[in-house]
């Protein structure tokens, strides 16, 4: 997530912002803090590796949330959350009885593929086909990509940006909408910041939490499975996906977690590297019988799924009869903090804001607060640049951003042509077969969350700031 010295910078400002923090740390050397929860490896006296949440260590310089973020319970849950838990499953399916078999199905995010792009020197398709071939010579049934969820994620982020563009008022203070499919935010916002932050933040669930549901639910009902048959591990390029994927629990839709496991583009790229596995690429599958194969596709953000985009473009054809073809983005304090605006006869009809990084994250709160904030919808990333440079992926062996990686990462990202959610053939089709309509009980359960607003965890670890 954000660099070191970018999060000293937050931390001064932290203590204004919310309750105290409870994690143990000295400004100056934050790479090497970490808060220590218990796992199997720690019992049997392995020294956990730095960044590695199998032995559930939580680095303040890998991850945003923090006021007692994670309690003992998660911290043991975290040690699931790890590449020795996907050996396990995969080694059980060869052991074990066919009767006994789970079903492996990984789900790889779009900004996971520029990576292994870049780092083994392929095309984002044959990275893709590489990966897929790799994956299932280990024995993983089917491999997908995420864009399907993220489609979904973002038209509901449309519809409700709209919805609260004619709800507010003086009265009733439904904007500014603040986007919520970045895990490591969300939870910040939600352990640390709650009112009146909470409030703001855009119910529709994220990408990742989506693909659980089509994971565990539409694709379990084609494939005749229950859900719980289903192992389903998701690639993803920071590591607050690992925390996501407990954040999920179990949905009351289809009865099982939607993420099982989660790896960081680097901890498999690191299981490609260590395998003398002979491997043939594949085609990645889809969730959809009559199409093969689906070509790698993004969404229109520089670093990220675009949510500001896709919601401007939407938000002023809907509110305005405006079509915008070309977005113009204007840098203001620095380069992760950029805005968009619709003007028409010198009024401003919309003005829109990317927040990307600790230190904009926490501006930004702090504008809210004093209820200086001038914009309708920000898109809020806790990773400066965005996505792409997740510390799962885009960090050089000693932690620091690898930063001649993440510029190779960029521009094979921004190769990849952009499809808008809206002319996704099949949306429509998992709206009415799947969820029922649009607006069905359905597909607010499917689609929808809360956001609560923070309590003190009775089994928090504490350890004092």
């Amino acid at each position: 997530m954000g660099t070191a010295g970018e999060r000293t910078v937050g931390l001064a400002v932290a203590a204004s912002l919310g309750p105290e923090c409870s994690k143990k740390t000295k400004t100056d050397d934050l790479e090497n803090v970490s808060v220590d929860a218990p796992s199997p490896a720690q019992e049997n006296g392995e020294k956990g590796e730095f960044h590695r949440l199998a032995d559930a260590k939580i680095f303040l310089s890998d991850c945003l949330a923090c006021d007692s973020c994670l309690t003992a319970e998660e911290g043991a849950q975290l040690s699931q959350q790890s590449a020795k838990e996907f050996f396990r499953v995969l080694n059980l399916n060869k052991r074990c009885d066919t009767s006994k078999h789970r079903v492996l199905v990984v789900s790889v995010c779009p900004q996971s593929l520029p990576y292994f792009a870049a780092k083994f020197d392929l095309s984002v398709t044959d990275a893709s086909r590489r990966l897929c071939g790799f994956l299932k010579s280990l024995g993983v049934h089917y491999v997908f990509d995420t864009s399907i969820a993220a489609d979904l994620s973002i038209l509901e982020s449309q519809k409700e940006f709209v919805r609260r563009f004619h709800q507010h008022s003086e009265e009733q203070r439904a904007l500014p909408m603040l986007t919520s499919a970045c895990p490591g935010w969300a939870r910040y916002a939600e352990r640390v910041l709650g009112h009146p932050v909470t409030p703001h933040l855009c119910t529709a669930k994220s990408p990742q939490q989506v693909m659980g549901s089509l994971v565990k639910d539409y694709f379990a009902r084609q494939q005749n499975l229950a859900p719980e048959k289903i192992f389903h591990v998701v690639v993803a390029p920071c590591y607050d996906k690992k925390l996501e994927a407990l954040r999920e629990g179990f949905s009351a839709a289809h009865g099982a977690q939607g993420a099982d496991c989660v790896l960081t583009s680097g901890e498999v790229a690191q299981i490609m590297e260590q395998s003398d596995l002979s491997v043939k690429d594949a085609a990645v599958d889809t969730l959809f019988g009559d199409v093969k194969e689906a070509p790698v596709r993004r969404h229109e953000g520089a670093g990220s799924d675009g949510h500001l985009a896709h919601v401007f473009r939407h938000a002023a054809k809907e509110l305005f009869n405006e079509h915008v073809k070309e977005i113009t983005y204007r840098a203001l304090r620095n380069k992760d903090f950029q805005e968009v605006t619709l003007e028409k006869d010198g009024e401003v009809l919309l003005r829109f804001a990317a927040a990307y990084g600790f230190r904009n994250v926490q501006n930004l709160v702090l504008k809210l607060k004093k209820g200086k904030f001038p914009y309708h919808f920000v898109e809020v990333l806790a990773c400066p640049r965005g996505c792409l440079s997740g510390r799962g992926q885009a960090q050089t062996e000693d932690g620091h951003s690898d930063k001649a990686l993440l510029r190779r990462m960029e521009r094979i990202y921004s190769d990849i042509p952009v499809q808008p959610p809206e002319s996704s053939a099949h949306l429509q089709e998992l709206y009415q077969e799947w969820l029922e309509g649009s607006g069905s009980p359905g597909a607010q359960e499917v689609l929808r969350t809360t956001h609560p607003s923070p309590v003190r965890c009775s089994g928090s670890l504490d350890i004092r700031w």
